[in-house]
């Protein structure tokens, strides 16, 4: 098939039509790993795609997670990556995780999955003070925990807006660590997924809000499961890594380095809390299989052809990045269209798509090739490309 490329030309290209098939681990993981799942529309009873409340697709929504489940991943529920702020609001929300709490419970694996807590359900203006905000957070903390999810206290736009000092944020998340009645997930978000993020943790210079964040984990680290970074820079993480307390788990949300993040560097890892792992979810997880059996040349092996399909995904912009995870599920027949809440596949351009297919088949990611080479050949056609 013809594929466009960055040069502005056509370019011949053949599958490889060497798959990974989705599989449960044989080995227990060494490694903690949450995927970040996608929020699959309902284009039948969408009506107004960018006002009020998106359609879901119950179905495929839960049946995609089952599949990162087969797999033994755990879920990080209702992210970014499931289009919150930009698509999903908060009631949709709390009914994606009350529905993905009652499947979970009832799956063979007894999966973990982890909840995004914010204050999105109020407009950013009426978040103008500290008890705004905890009141705001408390009660999406309070119905995750009603609906046995873990909680992961999301960086929010509003304590953002709120500029306070590190002070503030130790007032804040201490009153909503405290408040928790098992031990949460912290999230470092960088500006570069949401600009709305920039001087989180009370400061615009990084190594000051590590300080800011830091002094927050120590002094409630028999309440805090693990933090969750994304600012996709891998030494910036391991300094970070290796001045946690005992016990404190670092996630890593690094999109462009995290095959290196999760080996570790002899004497700390990361364990993963990824986007990216909904999309390469067979080869995350046989990749994680062969790392706890000590095959590291395997765990490369899988891992490593991952990671340039990563980046094109994570490019700048890199907040459209879910537009790549929705593709790759509908190529690989994990929903049977390309249409996302608020009509989001349109933020990403064709080159890119294809760009997508040609890595994605690379690292071995097409579960079925017939089926992902017509359905590119239809988004193809729909660009004027035949």
């Amino acid at each position: 098939m013809q594929l466009p490329t960055y040069q502005g030309t056509l370019e011949e290209f053949r599958m490889s039509n060497d798959p990974l098939q989705p599989r449960a681990p044989r080995t227990p993981l060494t490694r903690t790993a949450f995927a970040a799942a996608h929020v699959v529309s309902d284009p039948m009873q969408d009506r107004d795609p960018w006002v009020g409340r998106p359609a879901v697709d119950w179905d495929n929504t839960l049946r995609f997670r089952h599949t990162l489940w087969d797999q033994g991943l755990g879920l990080a529920e209702a992210m970014d990556t499931a289009q919150r702020g930009m698509g999903v609001d908060w009631l949709t929300a709390k009914e994606l995780i009350e529905r993905t709490m009652v499947e979970a419970k009832a799956h063979p694996l007894k999966p973990r999955v982890a909840c995004g807590a914010g204050a999105d359900q109020f407009d950013i203006a009426d978040l103008n003070s500290e008890d705004a905000i905890i009141a705001a957070y408390t009660e999406q903390m309070e119905a995750i925990e009603a609906a046995g999810g873990q909680i992961i206290i999301m960086a929010s736009r509003a304590m953002a807006a709120l500029r306070g000092d590190p002070e503030v944020y130790a007032r804040v998340y201490g009153r909503l660590i405290e408040q928790a009645s098992a031990p949460v997930i912290l999230h470092w978000l960088g500006d570069m997924f949401d600009q709305a993020l920039k001087g989180y943790w009370g400061a615009d210079d990084l190594d000051k809000a590590a300080d800011s964040v830091l002094d927050i984990i120590n002094t409630h680290a028999d309440k805090i499961d693990g933090i969750k970074i994304s600012l996709l820079e891998q030494s910036r993480e391991e300094a970070f890594r290796a001045r946690l307390p005992d016990g404190v788990r670092l996630y890593t949300g690094d999109d462009f380095n995290y095959a290196a993040l999760i080996e570790g560097d002899g004497a700390r890892y990361s364990h993963a809390l990824l986007g990216i792992f909904a999309a390469i979810a067979p080869a995350a997880s046989q990749a994680l299989e062969a790392l706890a059996e000590g095959d590291i040349q395997t765990y490369h092996a899988l891992l490593g052809p991952t990671v340039p399909l990563s980046r094109e995904i994570f490019k700048s912009p890199t907040q459209f990045y879910k537009a790549g995870i929705a593709f790759l599920a509908w190529l690989n027949g994990a929903q049977e269209h390309f249409v996302m809440p608020n009509g989001f596949q349109s933020s990403r351009e064709i080159v890119h798509y294809a760009e997508v297919f040609r890595l994605a088949d690379s690292a071995r990611l097409l579960s079925q090739p017939e089926l992902a080479q017509h359905r590119m050949g239809v988004l193809l056609a729909l660009h004027g490309i035949s």
